[in-house]
């Protein structure tokens, strides 16, 4: 296998010559698949940092992204003059920090490390959302113990019932247009509808950046989202983003940060929170991050709230701080200086949707990956058990307003009075915040919902995580205005989850079954949904400028150069041909205590987008001090419950694509090696997981090939986990797998990515955490 070529710093051309990727310089998480990173290895030197990469090197200005300009913003040690792009390893210290209800396992992991102060008080933000309902002697202490140590440490707290941590980022002014900033949630990809680049951690980066203000971070690849059109009555914010999801679900933007642009009226025709919606779900469209524009749209929505500030009307029975952040000199200075991305600058890919085509749709059931036009259901009579207005997604004074028109409106035909839900249904709903249930219930739409005999819970995450009241039972149907019906996330495997718009939740629970309010009309000729690849623009309608003319002659130039390469590049030399034929020079050194060899049967899990709550079930993620045995026996739960009798110590896990996808939590990585399985190999992993992955010791690669071959030979077979009597052992000084097709047949090798020494060593010293520890003691 050869690496992807690679821009080369020798030449200020954009055009200039390339060549392949030093051995040294590999991805870390090994991968037999085309590289797309320079690596690292001096982040490794400086303890204090906490960051593990580093591939920076001298450049000359190149025209950037949104994003690597917000990250060139926010790295630090870069070399002088250095452009950071999109496949580097670099330090950032993030402009904020969020953890919720995961702070106290962060503050343990703080303090195991040997730090006694945080570096930056004033960069660290505290909220409690995840399981407000749970009043338990065991949860109220944890509560107690952040609070504690938030008071301690000077942080900013936000207590249980106030709301949901991303809803509070964004509403005291945390999440910053044009800033980075990280919580330790999969969701923090919402902060990007207010123009900031939120992006998750996980719980051990947490904890080097409350000891040191940094972790590391690779830059992804950068896609763009062109928009057009304007979005027709009845159709919102969170169509857009199950249709994306739906539409291009195959992995188009996983791993990705997603950059949206379009049109003046297709913009101005999505409102804040619509955005903050899109950007949410991102998550679940698979990208790090989803990151919108300071436009007219975001700089009305800023001045409003520093008007609303500074006139004391954004004061309540709660804590906030938001007039010291909105404020219209603040402002002044934003909009004086506000970061665009660069003409010319290089994108991934690129996507279009065209909004007027868009219809509501419905994600579902028990996939996001699976979205259909809102009609086809309705014509399918699929009664609804329980609906759910709540999450950080869409519970804000908007959506609830939406879900109030519904019961409205039918009042209208009701003689005035507000009709009751359908009989066998039952309705929750919580505010995003207490900020935003107060602007609801003083424009009345809090109450209609209470008269139609909605439950109300407290302003948390609640159901969304499949924690407290309202979770669905076995054989019930639920549509839900969150963000992620994966099976089992909110109650029962057995469960069928939907999620939809507000206002299609409030129609189901009207009618008892999935159904809309009936605001969408389908424009005459209407034949689906425009949409594709590039930017959507004709070239007949297409009108350039000089710079753009340039831009695509430079890029036509490119495509030449490289299309030359192939077919004129000379016979690679005995160095260059490395990864086919490795010599005894060119092997990968092992880290003392590190195994040369991973060796074990093959337990095939034949699924793909197998996600977090798959693997470890979300009602144990906010259990703090599990044991060990427990986690190894719920371990794949979701999937398939006959996997913990099934798979046994020295396993070796083999899955399909995006493998770890969903949340962050680290369980998913533990509980593996819980189940004593030292290695997962998958088509591809969620980032996240890889994330975890290394921080805390566990083996991945990422073998296609190996993939193929398993579903060749056993596609047939229904089973969720079987036990194939392949084995597989990898040579991690070769970078080289063996697979043996069991006994008696097909023995093959193949190349994967190398496992450079300094990821062996954070492995053989037990992750993240205990190799800092090891450095800080050193």
């Amino acid at each position: 296998m050869t690496s992807r070529l690679m821009p080369s710093t020798n030449s200020g051309r954009r055009w200039a010559m390339r060549s392949p990727v030093p051995r040294s310089m590999r991805r870390t998480f090994a991968t037999s698949r085309v590289i797309l990173s320079q690596a690292f290895h001096s982040q490794l030197d400086d303890p204090a940092a906490a960051a593990l990469f580093s591939s920076l090197r001298t450049s000359k200005a190149t025209p950037q992204t949104l994003t690597e300009k917000i990250v060139q913003q926010y790295s630090v040690g870069l070399a002088k003059d250095k452009f950071v792009k999109s496949g580097d390893y670099v330090t950032i210290s993030p402009h904020r920090c969020m953890t919720h209800d995961n702070s106290w396992p962060v503050a343990l992991k703080f303090m195991s490390i040997g730090a006694s102060k945080l570096h930056d008080p004033s960069q660290i933000v505290m909220t409690l959302d995840h399981d407000v309902q749970n009043k338990s002697e065991k949860n109220l202490q944890k509560y107690q113990q952040i609070e504690s140590f938030a008071k301690l440490h000077g942080v900013e707290f936000y207590p249980a019932g106030r709301g949901i941590g991303h809803q509070i980022m964004v509403e005291e002014g945390f999440a910053w247009p044009g800033t980075l900033v990280v919580a330790s949630d999969s969701h923090s990809n919402m902060y990007g509808g207010v123009g900031c680049l939120g992006t998750p951690i996980v719980r051990t980066d947490g904890a080097s950046i409350w000891a040191t203000g940094k972790t590391w971070w690779q830059i992804p690849p950068v896609a763009r989202v062109n928009l057009s059109g304007v979005l027709p009555p009845g159709v919102t914010g969170k169509d857009v983003i199950v249709a994306l999801c739906g539409l291009f679900g195959k992995d188009d933007v996983l791993n990705h940060a997603i950059e949206f642009t379009g049109s003046e009226e297709a913009m101005w025709s999505l409102s804040v929170d619509d955005r903050l919606t899109i950007a949410n779900m991102t998550t679940e469209w698979g990208a790090l991050s989803g990151l919108f524009p300071l436009d007219g749209v975001l700089k009305g929505w800023l001045k409003a709230k520093a008007t609303t500030a500074a006139m004391g009307l954004a004061d309540g029975p709660y804590k906030t701080k938001a007039a010291e952040r909105f404020t219209h000199p603040i402002l002044d200075e934003l909009f004086a200086n506000p970061l665009i991305a660069d003409k010319g600058a290089k994108y991934a890919k690129e996507l279009y949707l065209n909004l007027s085509s868009l219809t509501p749709y419905v994600s579902g059931p028990n996939s996001v990956k699976v979205a259909t036009p809102l009609s086809e259901l309705e014509a399918a009579n699929i009664p609804v058990n329980k609906a759910y207005l709540v999450s950080c997604t869409n519970s804000r004074a908007s959506d609830i307003a939406a879900a109030a028109r519904v019961f409205k409106e039918a009042a209208e035909k009701n003689d005035g009075k507000i009709p009751k839900i359908a009989d066998g249904v039952q309705f929750y709903i919580a505010a995003a915040s207490i900020p935003e249930q107060i602007a609801a219930e003083e424009a009345g739409d809090w109450q209609v919902l209470l008269d139609a005999g909605a439950t109300t819970l407290p302003a948390g995450c609640g159901p969304c995580i499949g924690l407290g009241t309202g979770l669905l039972e076995p054989g019930e149907v639920g549509i839900s205005a969150s963000n992620r019906n994966f099976k089992g996330r909110m109650g029962s495997t057995d469960a069928k989850a939907y999620l939809g718009s507000p206002e299609v939740v409030a129609a189901s629970a009207l009618s008892g079954k999935l159904s809309g309010p009936g605001w969408y009309k389908s424009p005459e000729g209407w034949t689906g949904v425009v949409r594709g690849e590039g930017d959507g623009i004709k070239e007949e309608d297409r009108m350039l400028t000089m710079d753009e003319q340039l831009e695509k002659i430079i890029g036509q130039l490119d495509d030449i150069v490289a299309d030359g390469e192939k077919k004129f590049a000379p016979e690679p030399t005995a160095d260059a041909a490395v990864e086919e034929a490795p010599s005894e020079g060119a092997l990968t050194d092992v880290y003392p205590g590190f195994p040369e060899r991973v060796s074990g049967e093959i337990v095939f899990c034949d699924g793909d987008n197998i996600n977090t709550d798959g693997i470890y079930p979300g009602k144990y993620t906010y259990q703090d001090n599990v044991p060990v045995e427990t986690m190894a026996q719920v371990c794949m739960s979701n999937y398939d419950t006959e996997f913990s009798t099934l798979a046994k110590p020295g396993d070796i896990l083999v899955t399909g694509y995006n493998f770890g996808c969903g949340s962050s939590r680290e369980q998913a990585a533990t509980a593996i090696l819980a189940k004593q399985i030292p290695l997962v190999v998958a088509g591809s992993f969620g980032n996240i997981f890889s994330r975890n992955s290394i921080n805390n010791a566990l083996m991945g690669l990422e073998i296609p090939r190996l993939i193929s071959r398993l579903r060749e030979t056993f596609g047939d077979d229904k089973a969720l986990t079987r036990r194939t009597g392949w084995t597989l052992t990898w040579n991690v000084r070769r970078s080289q797998i063996e697979v043996q097709e069991g006994e008696g047949g097909a023995k093959w090798t193949h190349k994967v990515g190398e496992l450079p020494p300094n990821v062996q060593e954070i492995i053989a010293k037990g992750g993240l955490e205990k190799w800092v520890k090891n450095a800080i003691e050193a």
